[in-house]
């Protein structure tokens, strides 16, 4: 049996151009001689779909989509058996939305498997959406009886830290294998989470030794908004040699899309002879991972929006010079303009960090000055201030509205070119409320809401050592950039130690607080400087929520 998986990069609520593709791309996979050809999780409609599953007719149109599909495509992909991901609605109960893999033979739609566990957590609300299904499905596809499930049918939130809400929950693995499975397919749309490909081996390859059976995972790829999809697709079969219990017989790299073609010889007993496989994931280091994802983050997010250029304001620091690496990584450096925002506070450093960035970068640089609509609107203000008795000396305020002067500037570009704005904030400062609504928050796309300042550092670091990889011709981040303290520059000598901790101790409680969800007591009960900050950092968290909500893009 030769089996395909195909990690498509759907765009959500594009049924035409996602039926389309999928056509492609299963004509590709038959011209292959493909016996069974798989799609990702929810492939026709994109994930995650939301709301646009409560509108009226979306679920029917996905059904038609699926059919239409089924027939039209051409004799070698309809002698084999194709399995899509689409969300389906129960002739028999209209009001039961399904999260269900259709299966495609001979023009038509014979088979159909419902997810038997919806997750419903972090950025998933599945059961909001959909009722779970509750039977396994076993076909047999050239005398090789494969097993069905989607996503977290494998996973069982064990990826995610929450397995406990499964704890009585029959297990779908076991189902399958109990039913006669011997090859279990496991199409999904799992965002992409630094490390998370580690927990997911090590899933699978305990599937693989508990039941002796193969495995087969794929993924979506690109992203949709603000979730990215690493497009892995991986074969695993039983191998007691090895520590694991399984072997790594077929792989595609990440974030490529490329599809996984891997032959089964008819008797799954010789399975275990078939040659491992190369590990895209082997020596790869997370930077790389990283600069992936945010490259095909910012590529997905203008294709699937209509930008085909972007502007970013160049401060001269490293948030900035990071963003515009990837953007002209993901969009190519013709396309990127970068703007210098000089204030009467800006450094000669910054100035020149910029420009050398921008030489290297090959990408346009502009520089307008916002130091006569600063100096107009303290004239302005100044009468106002005075009648209510208030101070005129510069104060946050003062600095606010230069961060918010930048942003007018920014969007004036924008809407007169029509390129994306993209914003620079990272987690730290965003988490803490270093970072100003309406100024450097707005934009269309925060490229880097999600690294820590360390990470920040990391990345940099890493894109200049690697920058031939990267597509530039030079290390385009200057050293003086990732050398100099972090400011904002919106006030004398201003240096963002000044109001906030170092950055290493305010990550620590920003990925304890935030991402693992640790109490502030078990933070402060940890060893190390950083639990000093927990009797007011969390709290400072949790104030800026707002700014976040209302003035994040």
């Amino acid at each position: 049996m030769r089996l395909a998986l195909i990690p498509l990069n759907p765009t959500v609520g594009d049924l035409p151009a996602n039926a389309r593709a999928a056509q492609d791309a299963i004509h590709r996979a038959a011209a292959q001689g493909a016996d069974l050809i798989v799609l990702p999780e929810l492939a026709v409609c994109g994930y995650p779909p939301r709301d646009l599953l409560l509108n009226e007719g979306f679920v029917d149109d996905c059904m038609r989509a699926v059919r239409t599909l089924a027939a039209s495509l051409n004799a070698a992909a309809q002698s084999a058996t194709v399995v899509i991901g689409a969300p389906w609605r129960d002739d028999d109960d209209p009001h039961a939305l399904r999260n269900s893999l259709a299966v495609l033979r001979a023009g038509a739609v014979t088979h159909r498997y419902d997810k038997r566990l919806l997750p419903t957590y972090d950025v998933f609300d599945e059961d909001r959406y959909f009722t779970p299904g509750d039977a396994p499905l076993v076909i047999d596809v050239k005398g090789v009886p494969v097993g069905l499930s989607i996503c977290e049918d494998l996973w069982r939130a064990a990826d995610a830290g929450v397995a406990h809400r499964y704890t009585n929950r029959a297990d779908p693995v076991a189902e399958l294998v109990r039913a006669g499975a011997q090859l279990i397919v496991n199409p999904s749309a799992s965002p992409f989470v630094l490390h998370k490909e580690k927990a997911h081996r090590a899933i699978v390859t305990g599937h693989v030794r508990a039941h002796n059976v193969a495995v087969a995972a794929l993924n979506q790829h690109g992203a949709n908004d603000d979730l990215v999809f690493n497009a892995h697709a991986s074969l695993f079969v039983p191998d007691p040699d090895d520590p694991t219990g399984a072997r790594l017989v077929g792989a595609v790299a990440p974030f490529t899309g490329d599809t996984l073609i891997a032959d089964l010889p008819d008797d799954p007993a010789q399975w275990r002879t078939l040659p491992a496989a190369p590990d895209p994931y082997k020596d790869v280091a997370p930077e790389q991972r990283l600069w992936s994802a945010l490259t095909r983050g910012v590529r997905d997010y203008c294709a699937k929006t209509g930008f085909t250029s972007a502007v970013i304001g160049l401060s001269g620091g490293i948030d900035s010079a990071l963003v515009a690496c990837i953007a002209a990584g993901a969009l190519g450096a013709q396309n990127i303009t970068g703007v210098r925002l000089p204030s009467r506070f800006s450094s000669p450093h910054s100035l020149d960090d910029a420009q050398s960035l921008a030489d290297a970068l090959r990408i346009t640089l502009r520089t307008i000055p916002i130091e006569p609509m600063h100096s107009a609107a303290e004239s302005a203000l100044r009468p106002a201030y005075e009648s209510q008795g208030l101070p005129t000396a510069p104060d946050l305020s003062d600095e606010n509205m230069q961060s918010r002067l930048r942003a007018l500037t920014l969007m004036a570009w924008s809407n007169k070119t029509g390129a994306i704005l993209l914003t620079t904030g990272n987690k730290s400062e965003l988490a803490l409320g270093y970072c100003t609504l309406y100024g450097d928050m707005s934009g269309g796309l925060a490229v880097i809401a999600d690294c820590t300042k360390r990470r920040v550092y990391d990345l940099s670091r890493w894109i200049n050592a690697n920058h031939r990889a990267c597509g530039f011709d030079t290390p385009p981040i200057p050293q003086s950039t990732i050398d100099k303290p972090p400011s904002a520059e919106l006030r004398p000598d201003q240096k963002d130690p000044d109001p906030l901790p170092p950055y290493d101790l305010v990550d620590d409680v920003v990925e304890r607080y935030i991402e693992q969800r640790q109490s502030p007591a078990r933070i402060a009960a940890a060893p190390g400087p950083a639990a000093a900050l927990v009797p007011r950092r969390p709290r400072l968290i949790d104030l800026h929520e707002h700014t976040r909500v209302h003035g994040g893009p």
